[in-house]
């Protein structure tokens, strides 16, 4: 097997709480808690006694645990089932399992497509300004 160093896989394990801003390579297994941001080009996941009360930057992310906080992916974003997620989330791609809570909205966009105007369909007329409605023919 080969490792390099930008394969490194560290864990956070329950008893451990952080206040603060983390930045990581690799991989990291956050089974504790953490109240704070996460900017990494790499993977977390958040283990089910995992909490974390502040906004994500990852790679991509796995998450068992319960998320206070906006998540943003450059890869993907799976929600497994018990999970709670408090926060919009945004990336490549989405996954949640059945049994997950989650309130907030999603931007799943793997093309990165800007956003346009929605198409028209053919023979449709551009809206026209609504006139005044005139009662009892004056």
């Amino acid at each position: 097997m080969n490792t390099t160093p930008n394969s490194s896989k560290n864990v956070l394990s329950s008893d451990v709480e952080l206040k603060g801003n983390l930045k990581f390579s690799g991989e990291l297994t956050l089974e504790g808690k953490l109240e704070g941001e996460i900017n990494t080009d790499g993977t977390l996941h958040l283990g089910e006694t995992g909490v974390i009360n502040g906004n994500l930057s990852v790679s991509s992310i796995v998450v068992r645990g319960k998320i206070n906080g906006n998540v943003t992916a450059k890869d993907k974003i799976e929600i497994k089932s018990k999970a709670e997620v408090f926060g919009d989330v945004r990336a490549s791609k989405l996954v949640i399992e059945e049994g997950v809570t989650f309130v907030g909205k999603t931007e799943v966009n793997p093309n990165k497509v800007a956003p346009s105007a929605p198409p028209r369909g053919p023979g449709a007329e551009a809206p026209r300004p609504t006139e005044p409605i005139k009662l009892g023919g004056r």
